[in-house]
């Protein structure tokens, strides 16, 4: 459905050069194409450590769109003036960010640094995309922006959870002490097309499983439970965050509070799907949240945002999505034999 992929909050106002720092991922390219869309020129810097260049391969070329590899831990090359900067550079998946804990550490905190530092010279607005895990294991539910969390610093999954947290002080005392235009969000499930087929999160691994009518693999009992925000919808919220006074830089939650089983969402994507597949049952990894629901009132009430999109409709966009990249895997495959 066309409506999915709307020009949403932020509209069509005074044209911005916005960098996008992990603009050829999953949100990042969706987010280069939306910000196009309305007008604006686009640079685009990725590692492609877990972007793909496929993502933004359509606007190579386009008049405002500029990509540029490079790794943020590394000193940034001179972009020149920027209006806008979204730092959406870290691999979000736990398989992804457990392969190089010190480089995904050295990622939120050293690249969030260069970033600030950036904004500073420029007087540019920031926005961080910070995370749901920032609250751990969550004792309360659903979370709001002023709980502390409930995290694990030496877990498998803390070279993520803390150094987002980090990234958040450092947002909050660059904001304070130098007067840098921050903003933070702090990002529910999100999910949509452009997800990695390997991406190791629940949505794309039940998907890429169903559709090979292989088993689908569910953490501990799937009791459970996630909150999944469609592309869209993340998109508008950010792009609304973004755009909101100077005096909305405290954390904001963006996320659908739908709240959903692990099992729940399993068997609605193999009926979705008509899958073959049966579920099966492995053991639950360390540190694996059993709540996840933001509280959005915060961003209802400032942002005047709340996502749209339900589980069903957002499936049934993300699934085509997923099956084109396994009959494009498939030719690749016997183009190669």
């Amino acid at each position: 459905m066309a409506e999915l992929m709307r020009i949403g909050a932020g509209g069509r106002k005074k044209h911005q050069r916005i960098l996008v720092a992990g603009g050829a991922g999953f949100l990042g390219s969706n987010l280069c194409e939306r910000l196009i869309a309305n007008g604006n020129s686009v640079i685009c810097l990725d590692s492609f450590l877990t972007g793909h260049k496929a993502n933004v391969a359509h606007l190579i070329g386009h008049p405002l769109f500029k990509l540029i590899e490079h790794d943020i831990v590394l000193p940034l090359p001179e972009f020149g003036p920027v209006s806008q900067i979204y730092n959406l550079a870290c691999a979000a998946s736990p398989p992804k960010y457990q392969a190089d804990p010190l480089h995904t550490f050295k990622t939120n905190v050293i690249g969030a640094l260069n970033l600030l530092e950036l904004a500073e010279l420029y007087d540019a607005r920031i926005l961080q995309s910070s995370t749901s895990e920032v609250y751990g294991d969550p004792e309360i539910s659903p979370q709001p922006e002023t709980y502390r969390g409930n995290v694990n610093t030496v877990g498998p999954r803390a070279c993520y959870d803390e150094g987002k947290r980090a990234v958040e002080a450092l947002f909050h005392e660059f904001h304070l002490q130098r007067g840098v235009r921050t903003r933070i969000a702090r990002i529910f499930n999100t999910y949509g097309p452009r997800m990695s087929p390997s991406d190791g999160r629940v949505v794309s691994n039940f998907v890429v499983q169903a559709l090979a009518g292989s088993e689908v693999t569910v953490f501990g009992d799937g009791s459970q439970t996630r909150s999944f925000c469609y592309v869209s919808d993340m998109l508008d919220g950010l792009m609304a965050l973004m755009a909101a006074p100077d005096t909305v830089c405290d954390p904001v939650n963006l996320g659908n509070p739908a709240e959903f089983t692990v099992l729940q969402l399993a068997r609605s994507v193999i009926k979705t799907i008509k899958s073959p597949s049966l579920i099966s049952f492995v053991e639950l990894p360390e540190d694996d949240p059993k709540q996840r629901k933001p509280d959005i009132r915060r961003a209802a009430h400032v942002l005047g945002w709340s996502p749209k999109v339900s589980l069903a409709e957002g499936l049934a966009e993300t699934i085509p999505y997923f099956a084109s990249c396994s009959q494009q895997s498939e030719r690749t495959v016997v183009a190669g034999e």
